[in-house]
């Protein structure tokens, strides 16, 4: 393919982008979104008026994505506009043309960037713009399992950072001889739950046991939870009279506030009988509405699978992620492999995927669907 080909293949992905996204549309959802921090009492409710900031760096940030990329294929198309290109006759001198071996690396950087948000394009659903709910459960197989909690943890602690994300473990419970038997982390950053809904599911371990002298080969299990924050105006009735609320003390060693003030919450939802903990904000008051965030998420899950049940009917079997739906393998003995078994993508950096690496695997579930 031809330098001027290529040119005119990748404008055409940016021209896609620049038509699904609606630029305009976005440039003018930031335009209110600014006005509206500027109106008096803007920080009088400090938590809403920090959500908002957060959101519309969001916003500008990805509004500044496809500007970037507008900007850089102009610039592009402005250098191949040169004489010297245009004379040229095959692909030889192409080779071995300065500025086309320039152009051509400028290219390469510049479809990197439009795949990266391309991507995002394939993301319209209801909350995929969203903050992301992620909960960590051990599975079958004991301190193992609570070991591989705990990495599984710090993968998706490290995938976010590495976005630029913030993470904020709302609750966590202690392995009672390592690791952690689970975790609820609220994960802030645009497309947050977009990107992270379809590591819904289980994550199976094999490796050597350093549990045990004889270090013989182990498999353990993790469920992974992933909901979408709820903003407040989503439709999702919870009656005073259908809470029960209880204060507990927070456990663990050290810190001035742990087992001084009652700062950990419980809620029961009595209707459902979903019960939800908080104990990462200070206050009492801070957990518990943390704590009625997650079980609106939790309510909404609910309804949601209730209407794809319905569907389900009609078009056939809907299978809900959950326990016994294993999408990941991770095998670090006898060798080193990640396998996505929806996807089948696959990789040997086992150590990487650990480390936060897993874009590939995300990329490929969502141009999957």
């Amino acid at each position: 393919m031809g330098i001027l080909e290529k040119i005119d293949l990748i404008q055409s992905r940016i021209d896609a982008i620049v038509s699904k996204k609606d630029l305009n549309k976005l440039i003018a959802e930031r335009d209110q979104m600014e006005a509206s921090t500027m109106a008096n009492g803007f920080w009088n409710n400090n938590e809403e008026a920090q959500k908002t900031m957060q959101s519309l760096g969001g916003l500008k940030s990805e509004i500044a994505d496809v500007e970037n990329l507008v900007k850089t294929i102009k610039d592009i198309k402005d250098l191949a506009s040169d004489d010297s290109i245009s004379s040229i006759k095959d692909q030889s001198e192409e080779e071995d043309n300065e500025l086309i071996q320039m152009i051509n690396s400028g290219l390469e950087d510049l479809e990197k960037k439009v795949e990266e948000v391309e991507l995002t394009t394939f993301l319209s659903g209801k909350f995929d713009t969203s903050n992301a709910i992620l909960k960590i459960i051990a599975g079958q197989g004991g301190t193992e399992a609570c070991d591989w909690a705990s990495m599984v943890l710090r993968m998706y602690t490290r995938y976010a950072n590495d976005k630029g994300w913030t993470v904020t473990i709302l609750d966590k419970v202690d392995g009672t001889e390592a690791g952690i038997a689970s975790a609820e982390l609220l994960i802030e950053g645009r497309y947050a739950y977009g990107y992270l809904k379809h590591e819904h599911g289980t994550h199976r371990l094999v490796r050597n046991s350093p549990f045990n002298a004889q270090g013989l080969r182990q498999t353990s299990f993790v469920g992974v939870e992933v909901l979408p924050e709820v903003n407040e105006d989503i439709d999702i009735e919870v009656r005073d009279e259908d809470i029960e609320f209880n204060a507990i003390r927070s456990s663990g060693a050290g810190g001035q506030n742990v087992n001084k003030v009652a700062s950990k919450v419980r809620i029961v939802h009595k209707p459902s009988g979903i019960v939800i903990e908080a104990s990462a904000q200070r206050t009492q008051h801070a957990n518990r509405e943390a704590a009625m965030r997650l079980l609106k998420a939790r309510l909404y899950e609910i309804e949601e699978n209730k209407q794809k049940a319905e569907l389900a009917s009609n078009k056939g079997e809907y299978k809900i992620a959950g326990w016994g739906n294993q999408i990941r393998n991770y095998v670090l003995q006898p060798y080193k492999l990640v396998k996505d078994v929806r996807t089948e993508i696959e990789t040997p950096n086992a150590d990487g995927v650990l480390d936060g690496d897993l874009q590939m695997f995300i990329d490929a579930e969502i141009r999957m669907l």
